[in-house]
């Protein structure tokens, strides 16, 4: 869900995934497990990294549902 859309704009902009876990105050393996969508991302988690990242909170959602419902028509 939105773990993997963060993922796929920080793998297209350059950003590595250690310079946000450390901005979040968030430990690596913590990061990469809710990038890798094996840990649920919290509201908190979202605004924080939304903020680090320079990104309206409607960005990331917004481009997994405009895919997801893409993909049902």
């Amino acid at each position: 869900m939105l773990g993997k859309e963060i993922k796929k704009y920080l793998d297209e902009n350059g950003i590595k995934y250690s310079f946000v876990a450390e901005k979040i105050e968030m430990p690596m393996n913590v990061f990469s497990a809710l990038i890798n969508e094996k840990r649920k991302l919290t509201a908190d988690e979202y605004i924080e990294i939304c903020f680090v990242l320079k990104v309206d909170t409607n960005y990331f959602a917004k481009h997994y549902f405009t895919e997801k419902f893409a993909q049902a028509f």
